[in-house]
């Protein structure tokens, strides 16, 4: 037989047979019917393994061959020297024989040819082995020789003998080894290597005998048409394979955007339709805005180091102005919005240290300082930042949806209508809102949406305080919400763990759903 490069290499469905399945089903006919992959290489003109065992899927899949697997385990050692040399335990015990079967820990470490990563080691397992005991004399630790020791001074232990037996015969079968000598020394580091072999045997099916009786012409075979084919008349002494369009074909992944960027994009688009305007603002702030804005006192928990990221450079951000001036004002007496305030002195300079965000409500807050005359219509989509322990509902980087409506009527009657029109739009039919209580919203409330039968919290929303506009000047009611995205993404992809959100696992990115 001669070899062909326009010969097919691979198979198709339950269609016409490809080169390489006759070819492997004349040389196994040829081997009474069963050979190995090897064996099957050698009969025919097949160049390479790897093409043996590609026919061989598919002619399995066609139910013409049927292949047998046995699996079968060998051991060899991590590295030849091993059988020359002792164990840390032996070389510790031969020292302690040259010092009259008694020293200190301190000596061995000192004295021996022992490394001091070995010499722990060693120690471990000469108490293992009960080739020595540790004793404390006179405020020291000693090794004292033990008559198990005594004895493994004359004769091997059943490890080192394997080990001997490895480095003349370099694999062991798994049939070949004591089961926990070998346990024992794979909880050892780079001693015992376990590898595995798989031999195959393939053997003609009834239908592939029947195929064979039919008659096999190993004629050559041509898949794709290249110009020098046509060119120099192969075509015409080939055969030219027809496509069998239920073949099998790989799932091919094409590039997609992440889920997270997904969703973002898809808020962003729901907020844009309903003619809100898009609001950016650094990361970094100063605590006025982060906290003193939004009527937060400044003695909050949540200004603690355990909640929020302080910056150390810049380590402040300069605050000044009538805006700074109301604020101090309304935290520390209501400034005439009906609230007492805080009743503390308030302080610039805790107002003026940098911190990571710890929520989009500052770009709200900032938005509205600069544009304080009604109608305002805005939304951030946004990553934020908080001193959490990641776990399975809770990250220290996560993006919020925040948004505002400021005009002559808005009320929280409209507050809830947006709210569920937007989720509305992001796939939820069913929103509910609970009361909830939040710093700088009164009234406020939480947000619900059915999910599979369940209502899960979706994030939080309400109506400003006077306390929070009084200090900008805005004299309109504002309606605010801030929503988890990850929660969003959680949701619609059936995931239960947070941190799936950004692992960035390779297969689960390929097989989300593009809708």
């Amino acid at each position: 037989m001669s070899k062909n490069p326009e010969q097919e290499e691979d198979g198709s469905g339950d269609g016409e047979l490809s080169y390489l399945e006759k070819a492997t089903l004349l040389a196994l006919e040829a081997l009474n019917g069963e050979a190995s992959p090897d064996e099957i290489l050698e009969e025919s003109d097949l160049d390479e393994k790897v093409k043996v065992m590609n026919a061989v899927s598919w002619l399995s899949s066609k139910k013409m061959v049927e292949v047998e697997e046995e699996v079968k385990h060998y051991y060899t050692l991590a590295k030849k020297s091993l059988a020359k040399g002792d164990l840390p335990e032996r070389k510790a015990l031969k020292f302690l024989d040259k010092k009259g079967g008694k020293c200190s820990i301190s000596t061995l470490k000192e004295e021996s040819t022992l490394s001091k990563s070995k010499v722990g080691i060693a120690l471990g397992w000469l108490k293992d082995k009960d080739w020595a005991d540790i004793v404390k004399e006179g405020g020291g630790s000693f090794l004292k020789i033990t008559e198990k020791g005594r004895e493994a001074l004359k004769e091997k232990g059943r490890d080192e003998k394997l080990i001997r037996k490895l480095g003349k015969e370099e694999r062991l079968w798994e049939y070949e080894v004591d089961k926990y000598t070998v346990k024992k020394l794979l909880s050892r580091k780079e001693i015992l290597n376990k590898k595995r072999e798989v031999s195959r045997t393939i053997r003609l099916t009834e239908k592939g005998r029947k195929e064979l009786v039919k008659g096999i012409e190993l004629k050559t075979q041509i898949n794709q048409l290249t110009p020098d084919i046509i060119r120099t008349g192969a075509w015409k002494e080939a055969r030219i394979r027809p496509y069998d369009v239920k073949a099998y074909a790989p799932k091919e992944y094409g590039g997609k955007k992440h889920p997270m960027k997904r969703e973002m994009d898809k808020v962003r688009q729901v907020f844009l339709e309903m003619g809100f305007t898009e609001m950016k603002y650094d990361f970094i702030q100063p605590a006025l805005w982060n906290m003193d804005a939004l009527f937060i006192p400044q003695d909050h928990p949540a200004r603690d180091l355990q909640d929020t990221f302080y910056m150390k450079n810049p380590e402040r951000l300069e605050v000044s102005g009538e805006v700074v001036d109301r604020i101090k004002e309304v935290h520390e007496n209501g400034s005439g919005t009906r609230s007492k305030g805080w009743q503390y002195q308030w302080s610039k300079e805790e107002a003026e240290k940098a911190v990571l965000r710890t929520h989009t409500t500052v770009a709200s807050i900032r938005y509205l300082s600069e544009n304080p005359d009604p109608p305002v219509k805005a939304f951030s989509i946004d990553w934020n930042y908080r001193s959490e322990k990641p776990d399975s509902t809770h990250l220290s980087e996560f993006v919020q949806i925040e948004g505002i409506v400021m005009e002559e009527d808005a009320s929280l009657n409209m507050l809830i209508g947006m709210m569920k029109e937007f989720y509305g739009k992001m796939g939820f039919e069913d929103v509910k809102v609970r009361p909830s209580y939040f710093p700088f919203t009164e009234p406020s409330l939480e947000v619900f949406a059915k999910w599979k039968g369940d209502y899960l919290e979706m994030g939080g929303a309400g109506l400003f305080r006077r306390e929070v506009l009084e200090p900008h000047g805005i004299e309109h009611p504002v309606i605010a919400w801030g929503l988890g995205l990850e929660r969003l993404v959680m949701i619609r992809l059936g995931w239960d763990d947070i941190r799936r959100c950004y692992r960035n696992d390779i297969k689960t990115l390929r097989e989300y759903p593009l809708l």
